[in-house]
């Protein structure tokens, strides 16, 4: 049987030029990039023998990827190997994630081989490890607050503002949304709630980004509203996701934008 190798690139065409590399090396191939939950899901549900990770487009992005699988018990073993991508950025990941090899297109053979010859064991989870650095990103930069942004908070818990802690210069909060508003996050707790406010949210996404904020399905706060229903509501809107984030112990959230001709090939 083949090995099966799970490539993460952000440019469809590229990435269907880059499987077709990858099969004729021996390998079965998916490339097929689904939105970030689902395709976090399905990596731990059906772990790879190896995770490409393309650094050409979005570098910082294949960077968290890399970060959340090392994080998970069910895919820490799997192989990493980070390909492409400008020099700066590759020494920016080889700082964050030391084990896992970086490399090019025309050397990716013999560098996923020998990945594949090492044994499968997971590196430690210590503070020291890649994780270090991504557990300890400040909440503001992982949900896209940036110096002097203005950002809406739509039915935020009380206390928001001390769990967002310190915010980037210049930066500051709203409770409601104005003509500056630079990001939203509307957090919602039922079906009931997010049907209502729905239309307005995509109106909103028409404009800035979106973070769609719901009570965890594990959590304390946990009802009727799950993320699967958020998403198919939002997709089918023409909205498209493309950042998830743990807000914290009660709290998860999904980052919308309306889709955009630019989206469907970043940086082209």
């Amino acid at each position: 049987m083949k090995p099966l190798v799970r490539l993460i690139h952000w440019h469809a065409a590229e990435a269907r030029e880059h499987a077709k590399r990858l099969g004729a090396l021996g390998y079965a191939v998916v490339s097929g990039l689904p939105p970030a939950p689902v395709l976090l899901r399905e990596l731990r549900q059906k772990p790879p023998a190896v995770v490409v990770i393309s650094l050409d487009r979005l570098p910082s992005q294949g960077r968290d990827v890399a970060f959340v699988l090392l994080g998970s018990k069910a895919t820490r073993a799997v192989p990493l190997v980070f390909v492409g991508g400008a020099p700066e950025k590759v020494a920016g990941v080889r700082a964050k994630v030391p084990l896992a090899p970086c490399t090019t297109w025309g050397k990716i053979g013999p560098v996923l081989a020998c990945a594949l010859a090492r044994p499968r064991t997971a590196p430690p989870a210590t503070p020291g490890g890649a994780m270090a650095g991504y557990s300890g990103t400040p909440l503001p930069r992982k949900l896209g607050i940036k110096p002097d942004m203005s950002v809406a908070l739509l039915g935020a818990p009380k206390n928001f503002a001390a769990t967002l802690g310190a915010l980037p210069v210049g930066a500051r909060l709203a409770g409601r949304t104005t003509a500056n508003t630079g990001l939203t996050l509307w957090f919602v707790r039922t079906h009931r709630e997010f049907d209502r406010g729905f239309a307005r949210a995509v109106g909103l996404a028409a404009r800035m980004p979106v973070w769609v904020v719901s009570p965890k399905k594990s959590g304390p706060l946990a009802a009727d509203l799950s993320q699967n229903y958020i998403r198919g509501a939002c997709l089918a809107a023409g909205l498209v996701d493309y950042k998830v984030c743990a807000v914290d112990a009660a709290w998860s959230g999904l980052l919308f934008r309306r889709r955009r001709p630019a989206m469907a090939g970043p940086n082209s």
